[in-house]
């Protein structure tokens, strides 16, 4: 391999998301297991691992000062929670209450924003594994202080690598969360571009499904991205290279709301242009700026310069010599349907000037408003007011913060009726198993328990294969680190590799295998009183919950819908006004589509409207789309009548209709199946005289493909309300 080829390829591992965190992992794991050897003192090794594990478990990205403080906040509630177990352990009764309580309000703390959510999740875990540590030693409390210190010991030793990676590399989690961002609207627009197949009875709605479902994935890699730079633009300004990144996440909202725009009834344009070759044309750009888009990505997280491609032009120039071609038919037939297809190439041809700005963002002009929503507490008043709104048993949430500490405790419960050996290893099960809903709750069950049965499997033939406790040694400072890169992603596999670093680690100082059975059985009692807890104890069924889904996607679309019309009547800004209620339109869609996913692992019963939900999906997905195209179109220069008529006559109505149908779906109040004035309004709306204006008559179009989309809606809001009052 050459010296070029060498370099780049370590520059695109450098590049990969997880590589710089397993690094991080890697180095503190390997550290304590040199410091152990060296020291010829294993029994030290457990208590550091286990610290070094939550640590990095409470760990956010922020800027290195942030990291700072978070860390000194993450060893003070490490402390506390490691003393009170050793302190409380000898008296059951005050030591079963004192974790109820901690549980509950560690818990609650997750109302606060990720970090805090992080933090309280990880004392938690801390807290079971001084448990253990307890439990080693025959629940003897002599030198209560040891444990704790070792366990704080290895917290702040990972801590302190973080914050000295976040000070050395602080830009490079933006880089890799803008890279992951342009990657998933690659994939978006590729999926998009299956919608210009020229196929008659071509399958719209499957693939709206699909698109809705990747639309959600765009939408976390859009909030992850802002969060991350907001981290490092803070409340002052942000710097040149920062200013560069946010100019590209700016560049990147634009081209989700382009991409994410329709102006077309796609089978209608299959039927009508089935001969041609537009669509295939229209299909081939779309499909480009996808690869453009990756392409993209592989820039940001490489550090390389992009260049647009220039031939991307000649795709453009077919197109619209395919369109005139048609144009120059005169067929009355298609004339509207032409005029959707303008829109459209005028849309990918705005798509095509972003991505080529991409190719030098900091001649891009500053957005009139580059502030961003940080959602954050930012004092106690903030702190008491987001607690008190989730004190209320319809609060995910709060039922979540009961049912925990009611698990763990039935866990602890179990620990002193049957006396397993490794008996905590119960509590930490069902603390890791026990989500906020019960679909959830099961995938991470059934991920939990073949992990483990995994890792027991492989480790019974490493054992065998290598004795060596050195070669051990090293195997569980890789299992540390394969748990740590794939714990969010490949659960199966994180657990199957944390049970082996764990397997290693006590085999350094006893007999690894006496810990076979005990972490298989633990597993699955933990399991079990994870799984029945949520399914007995404050349930939260998804599709009991559907309806107050469905009514605030409905209603953050009307939020977005009149968003826009103050658009149109004030001109076109992008405010922070107007980019958070698209965020929370784009946002409300993902929802929807993550509630039906978690629907579809209840039990029959509960799953009942899950196909109405599918389609209601598809539909709110499809009006999201209409949303955009009127979004897409804000620059477009209105006539003073078109846009009275616009911003207080037909805009205005749809609107309210929104509303109406989301009030009826959040109260459970019946919702009219059919509007004759929104028929009215829609047969207004397609009658456009031949001499209207160009601009005019799209957005007049927008608002129409918006209003045909209320009759299903009534429709499937009515049946659903019929359901539930049944």
């Amino acid at each position: 391999m050459s010296s070029s080829s060498l370099r780049h390829s370590l520059r695109r591992l450098w590049a990969l998301d997880k590589f710089s965190y397993s690094i991080r992992v890697s180095i503190a794991l390997t550290g304590s297991m040199a410091l152990c050897w060296y020291r010829d003192e294993m029994g030290l090794l457990i208590p550091l691992f286990l610290g070094i594990i939550a640590s990095a478990l409470a760990e956010t990205d922020d800027s290195w000062q942030g990291r700072l403080n978070a860390l000194a906040v993450t060893l003070v509630c490490f402390t506390v929670a490691a003393l009170s177990v050793e302190l409380l352990f000898p008296y059951p009764i005050v030591f079963v209450c004192a974790m109820a309580l901690a549980a509950f309000g560690l818990t609650m703390l997750g109302a606060l924003g990720e970090r805090y959510g992080a933090i309280a999740s990880a004392t938690l875990i801390l807290s079971v594994y001084t448990m253990i540590g307890v439990d080693q030693r025959g629940g003897e409390v002599t030198d209560f202080w040891h444990e704790p210190l070792l366990l704080v010991a290895g917290a702040a030793w990972y801590g302190l690598l973080s914050v000295l990676w976040q000070a050395l590399f602080s830009n490079q989690p933006v880089q890799q969360s803008l890279a992951r961002l342009f990657r998933e609207l690659s994939r978006y627009l590729k999926l998009k571009s299956t919608l210009f197949e020229p196929v008659r009875q071509l399958d719209v709605e499957a693939r709206r499904l699909e698109l809705a479902q990747q639309n959600g994935r765009v939408v976390a890699a859009l909030n992850a991205a802002k969060e991350i730079i907001l981290h490092r633009v803070g409340n002052g300004r942000p710097g040149s290279k920062v200013s560069r990144y946010l100019k590209l996440y700016f560049l990147a909202q634009d081209i989700h709301e382009r991409a994410s725009s329709s102006h077309y009834p796609y089978n209608a344009l299959a039927e009508a242009f089935f001969h041609s070759d537009v669509l295939f044309r229209c299909q081939r750009l779309l499909r480009q700026q996808g690869v453009a888009c990756q392409q993209l990505s592989e820039s940001i997280q490489l550090r390389q310069p992009f260049t647009y491609d220039s031939g991307f032009a000649q795709a453009q120039e077919d197109l619209h010599a395919s369109l005139e071609h048609l144009r120059g038919q005169n067929n009355p037939a298609w004339r509207g349907l032409l005029r959707s297809l303008r829109a459209l190439a005028a849309n990918l041809a705005t798509l095509d000037r972003l991505l080529c700005d991409a190719s030098n963002p900091d001649n891009l002009a500053d957005n009139s408003d580059s502030s961003l929503l940080d959602r954050s507490p930012h004092s106690l008043a903030d702190v008491w007011n987001r607690l008190r709104q989730q004190l209320t048993p319809t609060s995910l949430l709060f039922r979540h913060a009961l049912r925990l500490p009611l698990a763990l405790s039935i866990g602890y419960g179990m620990v002193h009726l049957i006396h397993p050996t490794q008996g905590y290893w119960i509590i930490l099960t069902t603390l890791f198993v026990c989500q906020p809903n019960y679909g959830a709750t099961r995938r991470k069950l059934v991920q939990r328990i073949m992990g483990t049965g995994i890792g027991l499997t492989v480790g019974w033939a490493l054992f065998d294969l290598f004795p060596n406790p050195l070669i051990q040694s090293m195997f569980a400072v890789v299992a540390g680190v394969v748990f740590f890169v794939y714990r969010t992603t490949r659960y199966t596999l994180a657990t199957a590799a944390i049970t082996l670093m764990v397997l290693f680690c006590f085999n350094q100082i006893g007999d690894g295998y006496g810990l076979f059975l005990p972490r298989l059985s633990d597993t699955l009692i933990g399991s079990l009183i994870a799984i029945l807890a949520v399914f007995l104890f404050l349930p939260d069924w998804q599709g009991r919950r559907l309806n107050k889904v469905l009514a605030n996607t409905l209603s953050c679309n009307s939020i977005y819908l009149r968003q826009i019309l103050q658009q149109y009547a004030n001109g076109k800004r992008d405010d922070l006004a107007y980019r958070l209620a698209r965020r929370n339109a784009h946002n409300a869609d993902a929802a929807l589509s993550t509630t039906l996913a978690n629907m579809l692992m209840e039990p029959g019963h509960f799953r009942k409207e899950a196909d109405v939900g599918f389609r209601f999906l598809v539909l709110s997905h499809t009006l999201l789309s209409y949303l955009s195209g009127l979004g897409a179109h804000r620059d477009s220069a209105l006539a003073a009548e078109a846009r009275a008529e616009l911003v207080e006559g037909a805009g205005a109505r749809l609107a309210d209709s929104l509303d109406e149908i989301a009030v009826g779906l959040s109260t459970k109040l019946p919702v009219a199946i059919h509007s004759d004035d929104e028929e009215t309004l829609a047969n207004a709306l397609e009658q456009m005289p031949e001499e209207i204006d160009e601009t005019q008559r799209l957005v007049q179009t927008q608002l129409a493909l918006i209003c045909r989309q209320l009759g299903p809606l009534r429709t499937l809001a009515a049946h659903l309300i019929k359901e539930s009052a049944a």
